[in-house]
């Protein structure tokens, strides 16, 4: 899962961002409107982490544009502005939760967790493909009772393919997806873990095979009996 934070605190966006990578979170960080505007139009962010207070405007200016384009995805409001008059604007203008800091960094991580399952409507399922089964709350890859010990980014990758099965995810949105805008992205490391994460499924036997779609991206199948 991939995540764009818009905080101009870097203190704060350090330690945040810090703390959800540690959980399996990977972020990509703007510091002004001008930026946050540059990485929506550029990656495909499963949220947005949204501080109110930036240099060049209202975060909620943002929240607003974006709604008013069709952009539906969630966008979690973190802001110092605790008043309840405050809060209802936010909701009212279409964020989908608010959080005034401080803030807990667990509850923030499981409110992060449950809008994301509310908008792709997994509550309590889980992502299939041949007898692989993903379970997006906790996010664990299993084959039966057997559990597939993935490292981070090959778990972001596996459930990125299972989003979209049968379907060619483009080569730049994998990359996005694992290494951010600002990632130090070698020539061919999205290859390097398309090769792992495809060794795993067949060594598992999930039933589940990584088509390469060449020049264009991957696709996740579901092997024929």
């Amino acid at each position: 899962m991939r995540v764009l934070l818009v905080d101009d605190e870097l203190a704060v966006a350090t330690a945040l961002a810090d703390a959800l990578v540690r959980r399996g979170v990977a972020i990509d960080h703007a510091q002004t409107i001008e930026a946050a505007e540059a990485y929506l139009e550029a990656s495909d962010y499963a949220a947005v982490l949204l501080d109110l207070g930036l240099p060049d405007g209202d975060g909620m200016g943002l929240l607003a544009r974006m709604r008013a384009r069709g952009d539906t995805r969630p966008v979690l409001v973190l802001t110092a502005r605790g008043a309840i008059d405050a809060r209802i604007r936010g909701l009212n203008a279409g964020a989908d939760e608010y959080m005034v800091k401080p803030f807990d960094l667990d509850e923030l991580h499981a409110r992060l967790l449950a809008i994301l399952r509310r908008r792709d409507g997994h509550v309590g399922r889980a992502l299939q493909c041949g007898a692989l089964s993903f379970a997006v709350e906790t996010r664990v890859a299993s084959v039966g009772e057997r559990v597939l010990g993935l490292s981070a980014r090959e778990t972001e990758l596996l459930e990125l393919l299972l989003r979209r099965v049968g379907k060619v995810v483009p080569k730049r949105i994998a990359e996005d997806h694992l290494f951010g805008l600002d990632g130090d992205l070698g020539s061919n490391a999205i290859e390097v873990y398309v090769h792992r994460l495809r060794k795993r499924l067949d060594e598992a036997a999930t039933g589940a095979r990584i088509e390469t779609v060449r020049g264009v991206g991957y696709m996740l199948l579901a092997t024929p009996a």
